[in-house]
């Protein structure tokens, strides 16, 4: 049979049952959406409130383990226990899919079945679960994307550094590339264990059997037909409606043209669903078919809906259309387009200058950011320098770190950017230029293993006065600092830097700020109760900077400061519903997107 046949023959089998599919992915999605994924965020925030651990990062790794053992013991049970979790709900979704195509699906027999494979999971093939797990997850995106597997990512951060240099290039594409080659070597691993009760060991060695002498290649040509062909329908759905869209916007009157417009985006939603969901089916049925779990071919009569079925149906997609219509009213009428405070990433715009230096922030200061931000080290001789860099190498070339070189020394250097050269200069003078240009800033405060113990009093007492009178900010990637300047001066607004997100904001910051990949409007939701702001860093692209506002974080940092001005204004000035639901196509669904 031939790939295009294969594939006709796979879509009537969903259209047949496409009822029957559409409820066991939604459901799937529900429960992580409202249980799983909150479930654990909340059961992370309070074991480490409950021990008085702000955060887990590499800072405080080490004192977890052995300070706080039981509280290191609970979140290594959280992670096994979430590699079940992403377990059971792989084997519900094919033990679904196989019993619908073979006309006797229950939501009660596939809790069942799904049920009986995790009792069979043994503590010692967790590893290898885990293991697996990161080896498919980026195929996860073809075959079936969940709002818990979203959450696993590298952060933007990560691979912005490891693109610098040619060799860190070098390294992050032998990774991936090894990540892909057994990704898709072990792609039949899950099928095996779930149907063929195998042990994952076992299961891993099965596929790679199955696909050797590239045999991998039939399966992974017709999953990438799969994604031309969500990628077309999709492109020209969404250009049908956008252009329709455009007609409606010139009748008269405004609250007609709202309702057709609500019901265009709610269209947009629910299709753009149904077709993810398509795709998803004919994936795991393409994955299914060598391993003779379902024949291709199979006759079978349309599957009656049963009344559970239609009233789980009924009750879920009318839930589903209320929080759409609402959700969408409040984009709409432009309540979710506040406008974010415009932050200059190391008061750069575009690489007009040496990061953290005068020049640049003479520059800068003229597209008149809300914000410049800079970064400050402590001295050798106790005071402080606007620098980012732990090693001046990279802008100086001189092999030296902040705090082996006095303020005096540190000033003579000349840092080189971007086709640009400036002297370092001391926090001293930065801020007395600022206060002349009148320009706002947010203080990022390094810390180093060499600064001394009393560098946050020293801060507070020199210029702590000055910061909350022009209503600076300070920010910091330690929470140390965060806890200390609230301690010292509670007065002062400190915001705690996050690199990853995987609690809910519970701190003594007065705000946050996120690397934007990790980022997301649960988070923001939270932080917004407890009145605390969220600035995403690093923002550099105008459908990014468009996704933040829909987002509605309250600060962009930013190296494009007249970009990031210019798309918040097309983006707050543009009332034509058209160009909203454009905005929402391109925004709602980029990757990491929002659950809509």
């Amino acid at each position: 049979m031939s790939i295009f046949k294969e594939l006709k023959a796979y879509t009537r089998e969903f259209t047949r049952h496409w009822l029957q599919y559409l409820m066991l992915f939604l459901s799937l999605n529900l429960i992580n959406q409202f249980i799983v994924i909150p479930l654990f965020r909340y059961v992370t925030t309070f074991v480490l409130q409950a021990s008085a651990i702000p955060f887990v990062s590499y800072q405080n790794v080490v004192t977890i383990i052995t300070t706080h053992t039981l509280v290191f013991v609970i979140l290594i049970i959280e992670l096994l226990l979430l590699l079940v979790v992403i377990y059971a709900q792989f084997a519900y979704l094919l033990h679904g899919v196989r019993a619908i195509y073979s006309e006797n699906f229950t939501f009660k027999g596939s809790f069942k079945e799904t049920w009986a494979n995790v009792k069979k999971i043994r503590f010692g093939s967790l590893l290898l679960l885990g293991l697996y797990f990161l080896l498919v997850v980026p195929f996860a995106d073809i075959v079936f994307r969940t709002p818990l597997l979203a959450k696993i990512q590298i952060p933007e951060f990560i691979l912005d550094y490891m693109t610098r240099t040619p060799i860190l290039l070098t390294i992050l594409i032998v990774f991936y590339a090894v990540v892909l080659l057994f990704g898709i070597r072990l792609i039949f691993t899950l099928p095996l264990m779930v149907f063929g009760q195998k042990k994952t060991r076992t299961a891993m060695k099965k596929s790679w059997q199955l696909t050797k002498n590239a045999k991998w290649w039939a399966i992974i040509l017709r999953l990438i037909i799969i994604g031309i062909f969500v990628s077309a329908i999709l492109a020209i759905f969404y250009l049908a409606v956008y252009g329709l869209q455009l007609g409606w916007d010139l009748l008269p009157g405004k609250y007609p043209v709202l309702v057709l417009a609500i019901i265009n985006l709610s269209l947009i939603q629910i299709g753009s669903e149904l077709v993810f969901i398509w795709a998803s089916v004919i994936s795991l049925l393409i994955i299914f078919a060598p391993l003779k779990i379902t024949p291709i071919n199979e006759a079978t009569e349309k599957m009656p809906a049963g009344k559970i079925l239609k009233t789980f149906t009924a009750v879920v997609f009318g839930l589903i259309v209320v929080t759409s219509v609402v959700t969408n009213i409040l984009y709409l009428v432009g309540v979710n387009s506040h406008a974010p405070v415009v932050i200059s990433h190391r008061g750069v715009d575009d690489k007009n200058g040496v990061q953290n230096t005068l020049e640049s922030l003479r520059k800068t200061a003229k597209e008149k950011p809300d914000y410049v931000e800079i970064d400050l080290h402590e001295t050798r001789d106790k005071q402080f320098i606007v620098v980012h860099d732990d090693n001046l190498q990279k802008l100086t070339g001189v092999n030296k770190t902040p705090s082996e070189l006095t303020l005096k020394q540190l000033t003579k250097l000349t840092a080189k950017e971007d086709g640009h050269e400036a002297k370092l200069v001391s926090f001293d003078n930065y801020l007395k230029e600022a206060q002349r240009l009148n320009q706002k800033l947010l203080i990022e405060i390094k810390t180093t293993p060499q600064d001394s113990k009393t560098m946050l009093e020293r801060f507070n007492q020199k210029y702590g006065q000055t910061i909350i009178k022009n209503k600076y900010q300070v920010q910091s990637l330690d929470y140390r600092v965060i806890e200390g300047l609230h301690e010292i001066n509670p007065r002062l607004f400190v915001l705690y830097i996050q690199p990853y997100n995987f609690t809910y904001p519970r701190s003594v910051a007065d705000g946050y700020s996120m690397e934007y990949s990790t980022l997301n409007s649960d988070f923001i939701w939270q932080a917004h109760l407890q009145d605390h702001p969220v600035y995403a860093w690093t923002i550099n692209d105008e459908k990014l900077m468009m996704k933040m506002m829909y987002e509605q974080v309250d600060g962009l940092i930013t190296d494009k400061v007249s970009l990031a001005k210019k798309t918040i204004k097309q983006f707050q000035d543009d009332y034509s519903y058209a160009n909203r639901i454009l905005n929402y196509i391109i925004v709602a669904r980029m990757p990491n997107d929002l659950e809509a």
